[in-house]
């Protein structure tokens, strides 16, 4: 299996990250990847990705910075991505690891890679603009 990490800097407290991410309302805001909407239905987080409907799950609360989160496509295929805050002096690093996927090209692989890089960028531009509550 092939992976790379992409990661990004913000300058928000690691809780506040963490905290920010783990709640999937708030994926239409930042992962363009999952589509512009997400509902709870039936206790389950459903999005109307570009691939279709799709359920996202994200690991259970944690000390320990882990936001993995498995997307389940509409084929019923589980995919596991792993994703980290790590805090550092009153700031974050927020890292993704992005897996190719069986039978994917070069430039499918580099375009996962590109795609969760603008998605960490949104991310980090909305928590460094937004009012922290």
């Amino acid at each position: 299996m092939e992976s790379r990490h992409i990661s990004v800097a913000i300058d928000r407290p690691e809780a506040e990250v963490y905290e920010f991410v783990l709640d999937p309302a708030n994926l239409p805001l930042w992962a363009a990847g999952l589509g512009g909407s997400i509902e709870l239905v039936d206790g389950q987080w459903l999005a109307d990705s570009p691939m279709g409907r799709v359920a996202v799950e994200f690991a259970a609360h944690n000390p320990f910075g882990v936001l993995d989160h498995t997307v389940t496509l509409p084929s019923g295929e589980r995919v596991l991505n792993p994703l980290r805050v790590i805090g550092y002096r009153g700031r974050s690093e927020l890292v993704f690891t992005v897996r190719r996927q069986p039978g994917m090209s070069d430039d499918g692989f580099a375009a996962d890679q590109a795609a969760v890089a603008a998605d960490l960028e949104t991310l980090k531009r909305l928590l460094e603009t937004r009012q922290t509550p």
